[in-house]
């Protein structure tokens, strides 16, 4: 199982901080969240960034071994 922890817009579009769901890759992630969530959550997403076990992720075929933490990140604004 993987630990999803949302931050910022992504929470609010997700209506939660965090889940457990389960998911092989980033890209089965993805589309398990927005499957459960909604439009406004895939629209977030676009502009978001993952962490996998703190490591910055791009690719979607990125493994995702089971007990990981992945975080999702929006841009965030500020000085």
């Amino acid at each position: 199982m993987i630990t999803v922890r949302y931050f910022a817009a992504a929470a609010e579009a997700a209506g939660r901080d965090t889940e457990v769901l389960d998911a092989t890759t980033l890209a089965a992630l993805r589309d398990d969240v927005v499957g459960r969530h909604g439009a406004e959550l895939e629209r977030v997403l676009r502009r978001c960034s993952f962490l996998v076990a703190g490591a910055r992720a791009e690719d979607g075929g990125t493994p995702l071994p089971d007990g990981v933490t992945v975080d999702v990140l929006p841009p965030f604004a500020g000085g």
